[in-house]
């Protein structure tokens, strides 16, 4: 009796494990294939102003009359795919910025001849910034493409350098020439140099103090062209569309049905938390995901490091840049310089506070944070969740109280921005 006790229990007890497995997968199908409820019409005009076919046209840089033409752009490519463009010509400019990762690096911080202080951010779609690197310390793409050419960790080079570079090589020359006019010849080594520039090298620094300001002059302008020449091929560097674009299509032209195709239950959930409870487009606006503007979020310094100034640290530096807009040379007057003449400079609202990077191909681009400090979305999210007191500054976020299942479908969602670069193939590799 007691063999036949047990026997009949266990039956029992597996008839209820598998109507409870039954449950499970049941409710897992009814929330897979159930209709996700309808946008409101508020909702769908958020939703729009994220679509990748919102991206107003590409305004033209005053700054640069080269910017847009193709010419230009070409000849930008190659220089950008070109490692004599740095000291020990072992570094290009896609060293840090490799095509197949969305144009990073995949480093917490930059390593080219040394390591950097930040983490190498995307330049796709930057042209619509009006500041460049994480605190905006320039203005234009092309002042920014300078910058490390002559930094010691990145290219560690000088414009004397490269400005012979240009006129040394036929091929540069002819086409530098083509866009630009004729090149100083920079071939009287008492006048010119092999290197020189302002830099932290004594050598080289000692050497353009000697230069006269003529033949500094001279430089200047070749070594500004090459950055001119970067910038429109940077300008070409676009996001494509992805699932989430098709997603808010579908909804625009009033088939819900194609568009509970293209993203899960769970997707849709995540996007209606980043449009709502989570506070995301507060920052993340826009179809590049971006404001392009400056916060504090109360991020950790790297282990060993002091907590990082951000924009307030640099707002005087980029008014003194003589590469930027209203600078000697920049092609723009001084009246077309709107961002520069009305930037914010009130400097305790800026502590700690980094340009607010797209989230477009966000999954692709790890590990996140102006320095790399944090290695995959879930900790991201976690971060904005409990939105912790700023070591200096003050942290703009504040708690969301949002529970794991709701961060995960945050996650789900951003890995719906996915999707290869709107141009064709060509530009992402040497010309």
């Amino acid at each position: 009796m007691v063999s036949t006790d047990n026997s009949g229990r266990k039956r029992v007890g597996l008839l209820v494990l598998f109507a409870f497995i039954a449950l499970i997968i049941l409710l897992k199908w009814w929330s897979d294939n159930r209709q996700a409820a309808p946008w409101t019409a508020q909702e769908l005009v958020i939703l729009e102003s994220l679509w990748l076919k919102s991206l107003p046209p590409l305004a033209e840089d005053p700054s640069n009359l080269v910017a847009d033409s193709l010419q230009a752009a070409k000849l930008g490519q190659q220089i950008f795919f070109d490692t004599r463009f740095s000291a020990n010509g072992q570094i290009s400019c896609a060293s840090c910025h490799q095509p197949q990762k969305y144009f990073t690096d995949g480093l917490n911080k930059a390593l080219a001849i040394g390591q950097t202080a930040r983490h190498t951010p995307s330049i796709v779609g930057t042209a619509y910034s009006p500041w460049l690197y994480w605190d905006g310390r320039k203005d234009s793409q092309w002042a920014q493409a300078l910058s490390p050419m002559e930094d010691p960790a990145e290219h560690g080079g000088n414009r004397m350098l490269y400005a012979r570079v240009i006129s040394s090589d036929e091929s540069y020359r002819k086409e530098y020439e083509d866009i630009f006019g004729d090149i100083p010849d920079f071939s009287d080594m008492s006048l010119f140099p092999i290197n020189a520039g302002p830099v932290s090298n004594a050598e080289w620094h000692l050497a353009w103090q000697m230069m006269s300001e003529t033949s500094q002059d001279l430089v200047n302008q070749v070594f500004t062209n090459i950055g001119k020449l970067l910038a429109a091929y940077e300008r070409r560097l676009m996001p494509g569309e992805s699932r989430f674009d098709a997603y808010v299509e579908s909804l625009l032209r009033g088939d819900a049905a194609t568009g509970q195709s293209l993203l899960s239950n769970d997707e849709i959930n995540g996007l209606r938390l980043f449009i709502g409870e989570a506070r995301c487009t507060e920052c993340h606006n826009g179809p590049l995901f971006t404001n392009n503007e400056f916060h504090n979020t109360g991020l950790l310094p790297s282990p060993g490091e002091l907590p990082d100034q951000g924009r307030s640290r640099v707002v005087q530096q980029l008014l003194e840049d003589p590469f930027n807009c209203l600078g000697p040379y920049s092609d723009a007057s001084s009246d077309r310089c709107t961002e520069l003449n009305y930037m914010r400079t009130e400097m305790i609202e800026l502590i700690g506070a980094m340009r607010t990077p797209t989230l477009r191909n966000i999954s692709n681009t790890a590990p996140y944070m102006h320095k790399g400090q944090i290695d995959n979305l879930a900790e991201v999210l976690e971060h904005y969740n409990r939105a912790e007191l700023a070591l200096i500054g003050h942290n703009e976020a504040e708690p969301l109280g949002l529970s794991s299942t709701q961060l995960q479908q945050i996650e789900l969602f951003l890995k719906t921005l996915e999707a290869p670069l709107a141009e064709s193939q060509e530009w992402g590799q040497p010309f």
